[in-house]
Parts: structure tokens; C-alpha cells; sequence
């Protein structure tokens, strides 16, 4: 099947998977968002979105989505590198014709892959098996329950060390798909000099924002500083 065996088909594999991951980070950002002012409505979603055979098995279609995603990657630098050096992609203009964020992501996609990579290992491990795979398995003696996501967050980023990964965590996603936001559309058929500088802006702006949404969350808990701790700043 030519999705799978030519070059183009991998590309359109991963943009479609790559699409479909970030429309899951845009929920996922959302439901963070609302932990920043209640901890009780954080719980009650997590709760909703817990062991249930739906929420595992949504999480079994990530999962998988992910590691085409990142298979195909690799494969496709591979290729990339195999047949011009070490450009990962045929285009590396900037972004909007200014900063060059977009012209260093297509360059190093793969060393932000990485990162996003083991970045991604370590919050599954901070909340997923700490959570849902806790509440599968009837793990006990955790520090909280494994319905309690709103006191994970806090366990999580109590600790700098954990802020500071997930800072670099959240910034290699960022410059990651400040790229895979306009290829992948462009690879779907947006392309043309009009749109491409239209969906970088458009894309540019979207991530950006999207990124601030988890670093907001991250430093909020990290200085105690979100409105549902009432503690700290919140109280000045």
C-alpha cells in the first residue's frame, strides 16, 4: 500500500497522526487549565476520564498514533539524511520571513524528537502509571490516590528538577511544531506561496499559544501561584 511504502504516503501518515496529536494536546492543555482554578473540577475530569474502557481506549489510540508518529519520523529522516546529508527537509525558510525558529526546527527535527521523546516517558511516568495504570493494576501505597490528579500536579512540580525537564520538554514541542504544523498541512495539500505564509502565521500563533497554555500550569504550581492553591502570591 503506497501509504506505507513510498515516501509520500509516510508523510501523509505523518501528518494526519501528527495532526491528530495536536488536537489532543489542544484538549489536554484546556483540561490543565481548568487545575489552575479548581482542583475539585480537575479531580471530577480526571475521574471521568479514569480506568473507564472509553478512556483506556482512547489512550490505546494515542498511544498508537504516537508510535506511528514516531516511527514514520525516523524512518523518514533516514531517508531524508540518506539522500541530502543532513537536511531534514527540502524547505527551510523562517517563520514569516523573520526569526528563524521555524528554518532551526526543520533542522533539528530529530535531536527535538528525542527530546520530546524522553520528555514524553517521563510524564507518563509522573501521571499515567501513577494514574490510570494505578487504578487498573489496584496499585496502593501511593502518595495520592490515583484519582487525585490535581494532588499529582502538585507532587510533580513541588520538585525543580521536574519543572526544569518539563520546561525543556515543553519548549522542544513548541520549536517541533512551529515545523510540523504548516509541513503537515502542506503535505495535505495547503500549499501555494499565499497559504504557506498564511498557515505559517496562523500555525506560529496557534502553537505559541498552545505551549504557553502547559507553561503557564507548570509555573503556576511550581511558585504556587495558581488561583485554586490559594496560597502563596495567589494570596497577595
Amino acid at each position: 500500500m503506497w501509504l506505507f511504502n513510498s515516501s509520500i504516503g509516510r508523510k501523509v501518515v505523518m501528518s494526519v497522526t501528527g495532526m491528530a496529536l495536536i488536537l489532543f494536546l489542544t484538549f489536554h492543555c484546556a483540561m490543565n487549565m481548568v487545575a489552575l482554578f479548581s482542583g475539585e473540577a480537575y479531580n471530577m475530569i480526571c475521574e471521568l476520564l479514569g480506568a473507564n474502557w472509553y478512556a483506556v481506549l482512547a489512550t490505546m489510540g494515542l498511544a498508537f498514533l504516537a508510535v506511528v508518529h514516531i516511527v514514520y519520523a525516523f524512518i523518514l529522516t533516514a531517508q531524508n539524511r540518506k539522500a541530502r546529508g543532513d537536511n531534514r527537509y527540502e524547505v527551510s525558510t523562517t517563520v514569516n520571513g523573520g526569526s528563524g525558529v521555524e528554518a532551526f526546527a526543520s533542522r533539528n527535527m530529530l535531536v527535538l524528537g528525542i527530546i520530546i521523546l524522553l520528555g514524553l516517558i517521563l510524564h507518563l511516568f509522573n501521571f499515567w502509571y501513577n494514574m490510570m495504570f494505578a487504578e487498573i493494576v489496584g496499585m496502593e501505597g501511593l502518595v495520592h490516590a490515583p484519582g487525585d490528579g490535581f494532588g499529582w500536579i502538585q507532587e510533580t512540580f513541588s520538585n525543580p528538577i521536574y519543572v526544569v525537564l518539563y520546561v525543556i520538554w515543553i519548549c522542544a514541542i513548541w520549536f517541533h511544531l512551529t515545523h510540523g504544523f504548516w509541513s503537515a498541512l502542506q503535505t495535505l495539500g495547503w500549499s501555494g506561496k499565499t497559504w504557506e505564509c498564511r498557515i505559517k502565521l496562523i500555525g506560529f500563533i496557534y502553537v505559541t499559544l498552545l505551549m504557553l497554555g502547559f507553561l503557564v500550569v507548570v509555573l503556576a504550581f511550581a511558585f504556587g501561584c495558581a488561583p485554586s492553591l490559594c496560597t502563596g502570591c495567589c494570596a497577595a
